[in-house]
């Protein structure tokens, strides 16, 4: 097994002995990092361990946990739509089990933004045995390894009033199943991963209209919080009762599609609608901390794609293919540069939709129709060492890539594809 030395600042829950795990949306704690080596160069010939026709299309992640692969899809549309969750082994692309989630409630109906990522946007999660998806509002579904169905709870019925679908994706803390149905109910909601009874809802209108992914973040060495970035807002609440712990405004308008940074104890949110900028504070407290906002940009950012960090910097790729360098807590960006070799952006003029992730020190950025770029992390200017296209699947790549035991697993609209030597 390769690895890569790497000063990773994100303080926790980074495993750095369970290589062979990706368990939820961008690996552990949703900060993007591996430490193992995979290629840097790829094609539909070279470094192409396997590829798997997938059920249908769909822009969430794959995880993986055990040499097992997770990835869900959707096919159909109206009353026929169906999503799907599959189990694929990691070494041969066998497929093991699939699942469909029956429409059993009313979905979103395909206009506007839904079109653009569809209605299988959200990663599942998993803790070894079970995995936990998500499906917004069919709710979620829990099944074991060998694809039983352990049990299935709704979440809510509501559409946002720009009724742009499902996207978040739950995450795991202790023996809850924490669900951020912002979409569907203004809520977060704890069900118990044993049998998805209700343990906790949290309620508030600045949930509704948020796409992104939770976090945690430990304070103080005892405590830890449950970091969400809100519309117009970031909140922290106690993940084991759902008690709001602090909050602060900041100045990003209209939804919230970003998942937070962890450097630290510095957060991190980039986002707004339908002008981005970037904000940062430090975990902890208590109550009202809107006026312990370390910076506001109030300039550029990105809408949707996560920051990634190396030896103490922070990269992104912004949605409009601009990438940036900076150091957390900081509000001037090192550099600033447009990556090369975006020809055709790929819906609604928007060349990324997937965050980046690290793999052996180097960055990785799936676009939607430009291919794979591996960029060397540098604090002095972009380095961009490869751009990896895959012949034949001209579909977009929505969703964000997932590292583990040397692959690297990235999902078109058609397929997915493991990458490793």
């Amino acid at each position: 097994m390769k690895t890569a030395s790497l000063t990773l600042s994100i303080s926790f829950l980074i495993s750095c002995v369970a290589f062979a795990n990706w368990p939820q949306f961008r690996g552990d704690n949703a900060q993007g990092i591996s430490l193992e080596a995979v290629p840097v160069e790829w094609s539909e010939s070279e470094n192409m361990v396997w590829k798997v026709d997938l059920e249908g299309e769909g822009s969430s992640s794959p995880i993986i946990s055990g040499g097992a692969v997770f990835v869900t899809s959707y096919s159909g549309s109206g009353e026929n739509l169906m999503r799907h969750l599959q189990r694929i082994d990691l070494y041969s692309g066998d497929v093991v089990w699939t699942r469909d989630i029956p429409n059993d409630f009313p979905i979103d109906p395909a206009r506007g933004y839904i079109t653009e990522h569809g209605w299988a946007s959200n990663t599942p999660v998993t803790d070894g045995e079970a995995i936990f998806g998500y499906f917004g509002k069919a709710g979620v579904y829990a099944f074991d390894y060998d694809g039983n169905q352990l049990w299935k709870a709704r979440t809510g019925g509501m559409s946002s009033a720009k009724v742009w679908g499902s996207a978040s994706s739950p995450i795991l803390y202790d023996d809850l199943v924490i669900v951020p149905a912002g979409e569907e109910t203004n809520s977060f909601i704890a069900l118990s991963k044993a049998d998805g009874s209700e343990r906790w809802r949290a309620k508030h209108p600045s949930l509704g209209q948020t796409y992104g992914t939770p976090i945690l973040a430990k304070v103080g060495g005892s405590r830890t919080d449950l970091i969400y970035a809100a519309t117009g807002n970031f909140r922290a609440y106690d993940p084991a009762t759902g008690e709001l712990r602090w909050f602060a405004n900041y100045n990003l308008p209209g939804n919230m599609s970003n998942t937070t940074h962890l450097s630290g104890d510095i957060l991190t949110v980039s986002g707004g609608f339908p002008r981005t900028a970037r904000v940062a504070i430090k975990a902890g407290g208590e109550g009202d901390r809107s006026n312990q906002i370390l910076y506001d940009t109030q300039k550029p950012a990105t809408y949707m794609t996560a920051p990634v960090e190396v030896d103490g910097i922070m990269y992104w790729i912004a949605d409009s293919g601009i990438t940036f360098a900076a150091k957390p807590g900081e509000a001037e960006e090192l550099w600033a540069e447009r990556l090369p070799g975006l020809e055709g952006a790929g819906g609604r003029g928007k060349p990324f939709y997937a965050s980046p992730v690290v793999a052996g020190g180097k960055i990785y950025a799936v676009s939607r129709a430009n291919g794979t770029f591996v960029i060397e992390p540098s604090p002095d200017r972009l380095n961009v060492l490869s751009q990896n296209k895959i012949a034949g699947d001209s579909t977009l790549f929505n969703g964000t890539a997932a590292v583990a035991d040397g692959k690297l697993l990235i999902r078109s609209q058609q397929a997915l594809y493991c990458i490793g030597e």
